[in-house]
């Protein structure tokens, strides 16, 4: 790793503690909603928790932190996974609905499927926080807590110029990128943060991508994207390109993977194409600090993940729905950037992370893993 990347990557973690340093402004929940009333005490309030998978590690977490937190608190909670299927995820949050909840916590599985759910939802005067994804196409989502999506992108963007010394001049190097599920908004930001730090480098020609996937722009994302951000199609379309297009001993360089569990399947194919560990194994990104995938990086087969502490995101939610319940204005950062397309929803971000096996120790001492978790 060059000493050029190790500096950009503390003056990006500075960066993000800065962002999350700065005074959070406030916002008035509509005064025309039923919604603005105070649910009650703590103890008549209660609140659903929508998360849509339990076979990614993050969402695990994410929904028992926040459940644990809310439970301390005083708070009845529901809690319901919805095994990445948009019909399960409906149903869960209809049946929240009729069971009286007061306010509503959504990671949504698809952003544009939940309009009518949630004028059921605004009909009952229930508060709809979303929760790291945002619900598109609805008046009725009133917050929006997640990280700084665009920045994560950014990250792997700039490990990845640091690390080959784009900048420099380097190349040319065969680059492979993906993009997440195209019915997660966030996959948007994540590849348009990455892509505005590559795409110059891929029009020079020192980045190549010999499958012809590039998109011609931050738009043709989805062109790339894989559904449900799903290891296994991941892997497939890996090991498709691999084998169509770098035949006759042509190496691939780098893998511009958006998430964790994408570049879980993209190292399976790597290694069941012959790469192994090394000088010669190629550039990797990912997002999440899942541990199968720090693991890989200390083994060598993964470069960096963007590590997004979801419990701080837990906590802010945590504390979103506390001001809620006063009848406090909310606290949020952002009023300008996530527009769903119907209404600019307000929204707190959270700083990101860069993880590499050089700062793996950083997991360890914020007691997000036991140092025996990872090996160390």
């Amino acid at each position: 790793m060059s000493q050029a990347w190790k500096k950009s990557a503390i003056a990006m973690v500075a960066a993000g503690a800065l962002v999350g340093s700065l005074a959070a402004c406030s916002t008035e929940r509509d005064a025309g909603s039923e919604s603005t009333e105070g649910a009650g005490t703590v103890e008549e309030t209660l609140v659903g928790i929508a998360m849509p998978t339990k076979s990614l590690e993050r969402w695990n977490r994410d929904g028992a932190h926040l459940e644990e937190l809310l439970g301390e608190a005083g708070f009845e909670t529901s809690l319901q996974y919805a095994d990445n299927k948009v019909d399960q995820q409906i149903t869960q949050l209809e049946n929240m609905i009729n069971q009286g909840a007061d306010i509503l916590v959504i990671a949504s599985i698809d952003g544009t499927a939940l309009a009518p759910t949630l004028e059921q939802a605004a009909e009952a005067g229930i508060t709809v926080i979303a929760y790291d994804r945002l619900i598109n196409d609805t008046p009725n989502v009133d917050y929006y807590a997640t990280f700084d999506n665009y920045g994560v992108g950014t990250m792997q963007g700039e490990f990845i110029a640091e690390t080959l010394d784009l900048a420099g001049g380097a190349g040319p190097f065969n680059l492979e990128p993906f993009a997440g599920s195209p019915d997660d908004n966030n996959a948007k930001f994540f590849f348009a943060g990455a892509w505005d730090v590559l795409s110059e480098y891929v029009d020079s020609g020192q980045l190549v991508v010999p499958s012809g996937k590039a998109p011609a722009s931050n738009d043709d994302w989805q062109s790339i994207g894989v559904q449900g951000w799903s290891s296994d199609t991941a892997q497939s379309e890996m090991e498709n390109r691999l084998n169509s297009f770098y035949a006759g001993g042509t190496k691939v360089d780098v893998v511009l993977s958006p998430n964790d569990s994408l570049a879980l399947g993209i190292a399976q194919a790597l290694e069941g194409n012959g790469y192994a560990p090394g000088p010669d194994y190629p550039v990797l990104t990912g997002q999440d600090a899942d541990q199968a995938n720090v693991l890989n990086m200390i083994a060598g087969k993964q470069s960096m993940s963007v590590w997004k502490d979801t419990r701080t995101l837990g906590d802010q939610v945590a504390t979103m729905i506390q001001q809620i319940v006063d009848g406090e204005t909310v606290e949020v950062n952002d009023e300008e950037t996530y527009d769903n397309g119907v209404k600019v929803v307000p929204t707190y971000l959270l700083p990101p992370q860069v993880i590499t096996p050089e700062n793996v120790d950083v997991l360890t001492e914020s007691g997000f893993y036991a140092a025996e978790d990872l090996g160390l």
